[in-house]
C-alpha cells in the first residue's frame, strides 16, 4: 500500500511532533508546517540524510502562520507538489490562554480566535478543496480540540470558547459533505496530556474582584495550573495517545468526536449530564408555543 501523506500545522511541539514523528516512523510521509521551522531542525536534518542515502523524500518542513491565509494555501500548493497529494491533515495548531471571562483584554481573545478558530477553519477549507483533487478522492480531517470545547471549566472560558467553536463549525461540515468525496472528518478531544500549550499558554492578571478570593473556582483553577505548567500526577501518557491518533487514523470507518482520558469522558458526562437537567427543565416552557394557538 502507498504510503499516504500528512499535512500537519504546530508541528514544533507536543501533539503535533509527536504525531509527526509516529508518521514518519511508520513509513508515511509528512508535511510539518510551523511558525519557526528552526525549532525542528535536527528532525528535518535526519530525513534529509534519508533522503541522501534512498532518493526518496519523506519529509517536508514548512514555515506557516495559521493566521496568515496567504502562508496556508502556500503550503498546500508546496505539498501538492512535492507528494501529488494530501491524505490526512491534522488540525492541530493551536494556544492557550488562562483568565476570568470578565478579566481577558481584547487583544489576547482575539489572538486566541484568529489562531484556535479562524486558522483551523482556514486550513480545514483548504484540506476539503485538496481531498477533492485526490485520485481516488478522498482524505481525514482530524481537528484538534479540547475536553474544555464540550465542557467549559473556570478561567478557561476564551479557550473553551474557541474549541466549542470550531466543534460546532465541524458538525454542520459533517452534515454538509457529498458522500461521493470520501473525507472522513474526526475531532479529537483529549485531555490533560503533556504538551506546551500551558507552559506557553497566556496567563491573564486575575480580575480585581476576583483575585485573593480562594473560593472562587476560577482563582483554584490558577493553582491548579500553576502546579501543570511545571509537572503534574494529572498528565497522561502523551506517547500512549499519538498512539491512539495513529490507530484511529487508518479506520474504515472511525469514530467522529473522542473523548481520551478518564478526565476527558468526565467532562464528556459532565455536559451530557447539564444537557439532560436543561432539557428536562424545559419541557414545562416549551409547551404550547405554536403559532395561531
Amino acid at each position: 500500500m502507498t504510503s499516504r501523506v500528512w499535512f500537519i500545522t504546530g508541528a514544533s511541539s507536543g501533539f503535533g511532533l509527536l504525531m509527526a514523528e509516529k508518521a514518519l516512523e511508520n513509513g508515511e510521509r509528512v508535511v510539518a508546517t510551523l511558525r519557526r521551522p528552526e525549532v525542528i531542525s535536527d528532525l528535518a536534518k535526519k530525513y534529509d540524510e534519508l533522503e541522501t542515502k534512498t532518493q526518496k523524500k519523506q519529509l517536508l518542513v514548512l514555515k506557516l502562520d495559521v493566521t496568515i491565509k496567504e502562508e496556508i494555501s502556500a503550503a498546500f500548493i508546496t505539498a501538492k507538489q512535492t507528494f501529488g497529494r494530501i491524505d490526512v491533515v491534522f488540525n492541530n495548531a493551536g494556544c492557550g490562554i488562562l483568565s476570568e471571562v470578565e478579566g481577558v483584554t481584547e487583544v489576547n481573545a482575539r489572538n486566541l480566535f484568529e489562531v484556535n478558530f479562524w486558522g483551523s477553519f482556514s486550513v480545514a477549507k483548504q484540506a476539503l478543496e485538496y481531498f477533492r483533487k485526490n485520485d481516488p478522492v478522498g482524505g481525514v480531517l482530524i481537528n484538534m480540540s479540547s475536553m474544555f470545547g464540550v465542557d467549559a471549566p473556570p478561567g478557561c472560558g476564551l479557550y473553551a470558547a474557541t474549541k466549542s467553536a470550531l466543534d460546532a463549525l465541524t458538525d454542520s461540515l459533517v452534515k454538509e459533505l457529498d458522500p461521493t468525496w470520501n473525507i472522513k472528518v474526526m475531532i479529537f478531544c483529549p485531555g490533560w496530556f503533556k504538551t506546551n500549550i500551558m507552559v506557553n499558554a497566556v496567563i491573564e492578571d486575575a480580575h480585581p474582584e476576583y483575585a485573593g478570593k480562594e473560593n472562587l473556582a476560577s482563582i483554584q483553577v490558577r493553582e491548579v495550573v500553576g502546579l501543570i505548567r511545571e509537572d503534574s500526577p494529572l498528565f497522561q501518557d502523551t506517547r500512549k495517545l499519538i498512539d491512539r491518533f495513529w490507530d484511529l487514523s487508518k479506520l474504515e470507518k472511525p469514530p467522529y468526536r473522542v473523548a481520551f482520558g478518564e478526565d476527558a469522558k468526565a467532562a464528556f458526562k459532565a455536559r451530557w449530564t447539564t444537557l439532560k437537567s436543561d432539557l428536562e427543565a424545559s419541557e414545562e416552557w416549551s409547551k404550547d408555543l405554536i403559532f395561531g394557538n
